[in-house]
């Protein structure tokens, strides 16, 4: 999709407060119709930005390949704004050349075909299109991308600002050939963000783990945005269904060939993969463990449940299933549209949150993207989940019954809560609305937008006049913000 490709006057149309929509450029490798968890963040800030001042530009990657993590949803499609600037980098995607041509680059520190490909491209087609914009926003991963926006920024003479959806280097679940490698990719990660005028964490975790593994970075502003939901997805009465069946669903991908990689190769002994992280447990391995002794313990219960993986899915995740002594109970529903998830979610009797284990003692610094829109959904969550922000989001949400990742017998116990109150037609939880409400999408775009205008005196000094009416419009339409985190 490629929208308004023409030069235009600059300055944009006129806002109600009378002031004037500034351009900005928004890097965004993942755009519609591309689909998938990397999609959603782009997609409101392009939404939403406009209502606070700010027009994007955007430069995404190509159009969709059917590939497992960027896989084609056409409805999200008109989520774009109508006059939306989208201009896409030309594929095809350069391909790695096999996986041990990839190791042999991991390990040689040589850059990747896509790297190669990806920056040049971007700096080339922003070059070319930019035309009277302000700043440059570049959401990442991949992370290549902040690369391509430090070169614009050069170019263009004007300020970028990276926005991390994984916190990268500092990243938990990122696997290493080695230690020496991980460090050589920090000191790449603070070399590049040094070159931001502000940064962008989406968890306060991982907010706090960039100031204390950068104390050079604490002269630049940090911002913590979290991903959300959109409201306008959970509006109306929830799907009913009448099969009679206790509906457990999972949306989203599993990592069960990486936690079971993981645990057989040497990445722990080089010290590749961070000490006391079991990213099996962020599959379906120990639900199914679970729903094996429940269904053993509690023999009524055959028959009357059904666990639904939505999703692209792997060899390996089915493989565990066909090896389950409940193989029969599971459904793999395959990738669905947004619309298509979001439904099955709020039609869901229980809701899997799986997440990878941490030490004891330490905290996670990243959650899951389905985390928000599972809360907006409020229906009962079993979320296996470690220490760190999402098992305190969801502790305050009120619609979750929370276990460690790897905690069985936990899970089997919370299974016969919700399960027994389902019999009865008593809802185990209730969720708190005005808690999740902070989540939603466009209150998380204004807060952005507010640290992007402060980057631009001029303009933050103009929009100060319409900041309140906007705000007070925004707030109504979904109270509480993320900043109070």
């Amino acid at each position: 999709m490629s929208r308004g490709r023409g030069r235009r006057r600059r300055g944009g149309p006129d806002l109600p407060n009378g002031g004037r929509l500034v351009e900005i450029l928004f890097i965004a490798y993942f755009f519609p119709p591309v689909g998938g968890a990397g999609v959603q963040r782009a997609l409101s800030f392009a939404r939403y930005l406009p209502e606070a001042g700010l027009s994007p530009t955007v430069i995404a990657g190509p159009p969709p390949a059917g590939e497992r993590w960027t896989p084609a949803d056409e409805s999200l499609v008109g989520a774009v704004p109508e006059g939306a600037r989208v201009h896409r980098v030309p594929g095809p995607v350069p391909q790695a050349g096999g996986r041990a041509r990839g190791r042999v680059e991991r390990w040689l520190f040589r850059a990747s075909p896509f790297a190669s490909w990806w920056v040049p491209s971007v700096v080339g087609l922003g070059e070319r299109v930019a035309s009277g914009e302000r700043l440059i926003l570049a959401t990442m991963s991949p992370f290549e991308s902040g690369e391509a926006a430090r070169q614009l920024s050069g170019r263009l003479g004007i300020p970028w600002v990276a926005d991390l959806r994984d916190p990268w280097a500092l990243d938990e679940m990122q696997v290493y050939p080695s230690a020496l490698h991980r460090r050589r990719d920090m000191r790449r990660m603070e070399r590049l963000l040094s070159t931001a005028s502000a940064i962008v964490m989406n968890t306060p975790e991982a907010s706090a783990a960039l100031s204390e593994a950068f104390p050079g970075l604490r002269g630049t502003p940090v911002a913590t945005i979290t991903n959300g939901f959109d409201a306008s997805d959970f509006e109306g009465d929830a799907p009913q269904r009448t099969d009679g069946v206790f509906r457990i669903v999972h949306t989203g991908y599993l990592h069960t060939e990486m936690g079971l990689w993981l645990r057989k190769r040497s990445h722990r002994m080089l010290g590749g993969a961070r000490a006391g992280v079991d990213i099996l447990t962020r599959s379906h391995a120990r639900l199914l463990e679970a729903l094996e002794a429940w269904s053993a313990r509690r023999p009524e219960v055959r028959g009357k449940f059904e666990l639904v993986l939505a999703g692209s899915v792997t060899d390996g995740d089915r493989r565990i299933v066909d090896d389950s002594r409940v193989a029969d109970a599971v459904r793999f529903s395959g990738y669905l549209s947004h619309a298509e998830s979001v439904a099955l979610v709020r039609g869901a009797d229980l809701l899997f949150l799986p997440m990878h284990d941490v030490a004891a003692g330490r905290r996670s610094r990243i959650v899951p993207g389905k985390t928000y829109e599972y809360m907006a959904a409020g229906r009962p969550i079993l979320a296996a989940v470690p220490d760190g922000d999402a098992r305190d989001f969801l502790e305050r949400c009120g619609s979750a019954l929370l276990c460690r990742p790897g905690d069985v017998e936990e899970m089997v116990r919370i299974l016969d809560t919700v399960y027994d109150g389902w019999t009865r037609g008593e809802p185990p939880v209730r969720s708190d609305d005005a808690y999740v409400a902070r989540f939603e999408r466009r209150n998380l775009a204004g807060e952005l937008a507010e640290v992007l205008r402060g980057l631009l005196p001029d303009v933050a000094a103009e929009s100060s006049r319409g900041d309140a009416t906007r705000r007070h419009r925004s707030l109504e339409r979904a109270p509480g913000r993320s900043g109070a985190l």
